[in-house]
């Protein structure tokens, strides 16, 4: 049986030959088949550790996901079962490449090349290709002009425009932005972390992302590491942190959402997933992300000269960080928190207690959007909610259940965002406020005030216009938006958080 996927239409100017190369999940496909050639190997650069899986037509599918290579040797690797949804959202870099004319017990021993998708491919890094490039990346702090420079010395301040910052640097805000802060603190003399290892770490990050990603993109993930750099300049942590806080902290906001799929968990589930079961349906994306990342270190290098057991308690403790971000975890989290606060025994001496900080900071960083001035509020606000109705189109054009706030028809920008603020963010800055009542956390309060007055203001004209079709259901949209926030990414289904998934070592309060 021939399975049908929809790839991207690209010029190619010679024949194609019968190999498939997809941004798109694990796929079935015969031998029949004759889509889109694969790149040149000799101008992908070597990849370790990936896996292959020997389809019956000879054919060795190349996952492009070295972090997730210990867990998927626990629960085995399977080929795309007959009962998976044909809609896989996540960009897995994979390459399908037929062997030799040979059978497989004679072909010659293959050699696992880095993946590219065809956006990759075509745009791929000048750095690891040894291309030169139309844009220029800078590799030095020196080397930043005009208004990226400026910007990049206004860095800590809370209305830092990363739109404009990412249009000023060519769309590279997140390298240009990371390299910053590392190089600002001193990090990269006091690591003795090698230049182009990190640079090339970084443009791997950045690629990782999903650009086709309204919300969960490259951006985004700047955002968060410049959100992630004022809280760390916060008088009670920058007094307290120490260098490896520090870079674990901007590390961990960098990669935070690192090669997100754009559908949440509950999507990944009923569209039978292999990453469901590889992570137990626990935690699913954080968990990818911080293989992912764990990946991109190890492919890098970037802490190789480190002791071993430096560089695995580092890898453990910014997967901490990382699994700190699953929403469906907000409660346990702002439960600790609150406890803290109302006992007061935060004592930042104690490094356990100042990771577990590190994960707050990480958790309002990544959901501060509501909290920015009311320009960059509302774009973001436009952008999240225009990823959540792509999944719900994907959803109704496949006949499955919408998942909640995915409905572009029953749901507006203004309720979602209302519902947000008032049940997820709005209790969690104001714990924040209490652990650090400093200028810049009323600050962030009163945009959230405003925002939801704004929003609110907007609303109204909504339902003035559209009453007289739904008089009865005008004043419960909100109340219903905000009772799906708190289902939308709940892994409730699942029976909880399995403890297996945190990573061994990881900290705790």
């Amino acid at each position: 049986m021939e399975v049908c996927y929809q790839l991207p239409v690209l010029p190619l100017d010679r024949p194609v030959p019968k190999h498939v190369l997809s941004r798109r999940g694990a796929i079935s496909f015969s031998s029949s088949s004759s889509l889109f050639g694969a790149p040149d190997p000799r101008q992908l650069s070597q990849r370790r550790g990936a896996i292959s899986y020997d389809s019956s037509d000879q054919t060795a599918l190349y996952i492009r996901m070295l972090g997730d290579v210990r867990v998927r040797s626990q629960v085995g690797f399977e080929p795309e079962r007959g009962s998976s949804h044909p809609y896989l959202c996540i960009d897995f870099r994979t390459l399908h490449t037929r062997l030799g004319c040979g059978s497989a017990s004679s072909a010659p021993e293959r050699r696992v090349h880095r993946l590219l998708s065809f956006q990759r491919y075509l745009h791929s890094s000048r750095l690891l290709r040894g291309i030169p490039q139309q844009i220029p990346l800078h590799l030095l702090d020196g080397d930043y002009t005009g208004q990226a420079r400026c910007m990049l010395e206004k860095v800590g301040t809370w209305n830092f425009d990363i739109f404009l910052f990412d249009r000023l640097t060519n769309g590279n805000s997140l390298i240009t932005l990371t390299f910053h802060l590392l190089n600002q603190y001193g990090l990269v003399e006091l690591f003795q972390l090698d230049m182009v290892k990190l640079w090339r770490f970084l443009v791997m990050v950045q690629e990782d992302y999903h650009s086709d990603n309204p919300y969960h993109n490259a951006v985004h993930a700047a955002d968060v590491t410049q959100a992630m750099y004022c809280y760390m300049r916060e008088p009670m942590l920058a007094k307290s942190l120490t260098s490896c806080d520090i870079l674990l902290g901007l590390l961990a906001a960098a990669t935070h959402d690192l090669d997100h799929p754009g559908v949440n968990q509950p999507f990944l589930i009923k569209t039978d997933h292999y990453l469901t079961t590889l992570y137990r349906n626990t935690s699913v994306l954080e968990n990818h992300h911080w293989k992912s990342a764990v990946g991109l270190l190890r492919e890098t290098g970037l802490f190789s000269h480190l002791p071993a057991e430096d560089s695995l308690n580092m890898e453990r403790e910014l997967g901490s960080l990382i699994l700190a971000t699953d929403i469906s975890r907000q409660n346990d989290y702002l439960s600790r928190f609150r406890l803290h606060l109302d006992q007061d025994n935060l004592c930042l001496s104690n490094a356990s207690h100042r990771h577990f900080l590190l994960q707050m900071a990480l958790k309002c960083a990544d959901i501060c959007n509501p909290c920015r001035p009311w320009e960059l509020s509302k774009q973001w606000s436009e952008k999240v909610t225009e990823e959540f109705f792509q999944q719900g189109d994907i959803e109704k054009k496949h006949k499955l259940e919408v998942s909640p706030l995915c409905d572009r028809e029953a749901n507006t920008v203004g309720n979602i965002q209302m519902g947000f603020m008032t049940y997820v963010a709005e209790p969690l800055f104001a714990e924040w406020a209490r652990f650090s009542d400093t200028r810049l956390s009323q600050t962030m309060l009163g945009h959230m005030g405003l925002n939801k007055a704004s929003w609110g203001g907007l609303q109204q004209e909504q339902t003035s216009v559209s009453e007289e079709a739904e008089p009865s259901t005008a004043g419960t949209n909100t109340e219903n938006s905000a009772a799906a926030i708190a289902r939308r990414d709940s892994n409730t289904a699942t029976g909880g958080t399995s403890s297996k998934e945190i990573p061994q070592g990881s900290r705790e309060s």
